[in-house]
């Protein structure tokens, strides 16, 4: 008979997971947490949404202790400093929420200011600002013993338990619901619908009836609302979707994943910072990285998980992207070949599509041809 202990720890998972969950709750709200690393603790806001009175009232619940500006090694790179991790940078008291806000995010910065290494509190709570698909910088201080924060109900979190939670998401994947939708093309498919512990419900759509005995045609579709509902011609998106979906239909069938990673992993709100900072002049990768974000956060554990879950683990992957089957055959789904996914190239999209040729290892050979 289990124990009331057990009972407890299937209910509500470790005290690590549930820091986590609520601090990522806490991050979207716009409220502080406690991080704790190695021998440092920091109180932790996210930069995302951050306006004169939250500054005010976080400088004031942090007093005497000084708030500092904690930004990522790629952001620190873009403005000029030599980073190898996250920078911690002194916040001046003329600082006002704009001023922290363009520093964060925009494009171009005159300032270059003194900054030390953060410690690992810090390189944590930016983690979690980005799994919040927040702006990946936080404000920080450190908590001193004096510090009487009763009645705030603050969440405390461990940094490893971050550090952590992506693989905990991951295998929390479920099967949550599935049903028969008819397409409109006429042909019908089975929608299976995946849950995880912080609420995401990745998709997984059957065309036909796959034989997951053989090697499944698999299209991996990062959700993309511009392109794929709205017809954008910035990128190629929309067009690989509809053009995997008819593939599949004259070949007989398989499947598209449907993951919620707008924008490469950065979320909606980044993928349109990175837009403004592409109409500057930056291409898409530079985009990312300025912003603080690596040239891909993307993790395809996640579809892997999926897959095994679907019974399906030998796949002819649907892609131009290289990253793709390394991050599958990584998590072991075997590769038994790919099939190119050239969309049509326009004015609007070949610039996007010339830089994930020729930086990022896409195999686009039309637009390579085309590319002067």
């Amino acid at each position: 008979m289990s124990g009331v202990g057990d009972v407890v720890s299937g209910l509500f998972g470790s005290n690590a997971e549930i820091g986590v969950t609520r601090g990522l709750a806490e991050f979207h709200a716009g409220r502080p947490v406690c991080v704790r690393g190695g021998s440092e603790t920091i109180v932790a806001l996210p930069v995302e949404g951050l306006n004169a009175r939250r500054l005010a009232d976080f400088s004031a619940l942090c007093a005497p202790a000084m708030p500092r500006l904690v930004v990522t090694a790629r952001r620190a790179r873009a403005l000029g400093m030599e980073a190898l991790t996250a920078m911690s940078l002194p916040l001046s008291p003329r600082a006002n929420a704009e001023t922290v806000l363009a520093f964060v995010a925009g494009a171009k910065t005159s300032r270059r200011p003194q900054a030390n290494a953060a410690g690992a509190a810090a390189a944590a709570a930016i983690e979690l600002a980005k799994l919040s698909r927040g702006v990946p910088a936080v404000l920080a201080a450190d908590v001193l013993p004096e510090a009487d924060w009763r009645g705030h109900h603050i969440v405390h979190i461990e940094a490893e338990a971050i550090a952590q939670f992506r693989e905990q998401s991951i295998r929390s994947l479920r099967i949550a619901s599935k049903a028969s939708v008819a397409l409109k093309s006429g042909k019908r498919a089975t929608f299976v619908v995946f849950r995880n512990d912080t609420g995401e419900s990745p998709a997984a759509i059957l065309i036909g009836k796959p034989d997951m005995t053989k090697p499944v045609a698999v299209r991996l579709h990062s959700a993309c609302l511009t392109g794929d509902v709205f017809g954008s011609r910035r990128c190629d998106c929309g067009d690989q979707l509809q053009l995997s979906l008819d593939r599949l239909e004259e070949h007989g069938g398989g499947i598209v994943l449907y993951l919620p990673q707008e924008g490469r992993g950065l979320g909606l709100a980044n993928k349109m910072r990175t837009y403004q900072m592409q109409d500057d002049g930056l291409d898409t990768i530079d985009a990312n990285t300025t912003l603080g974000f690596d040239e891909d956060e993307r993790d395809y554990g996640a579809a892997a998980r999926m897959l095994q879950l679907l019974d399906c683990t030998s796949v002819i992957l649907m892609t131009n992207n290289p990253a793709k089957l390394a991050g599958l055959s990584k998590c072991g789904i075997e590769i038994a070949g790919r099939m190119a996914v050239e969309a049509p190239i326009n004015v609007d999209n070949r610039r996007y599509l010339s830089a994930k040729a020729t930086r990022a290892g896409h195999r686009l050979n039309d637009v390579l041809l085309s590319t002067p």
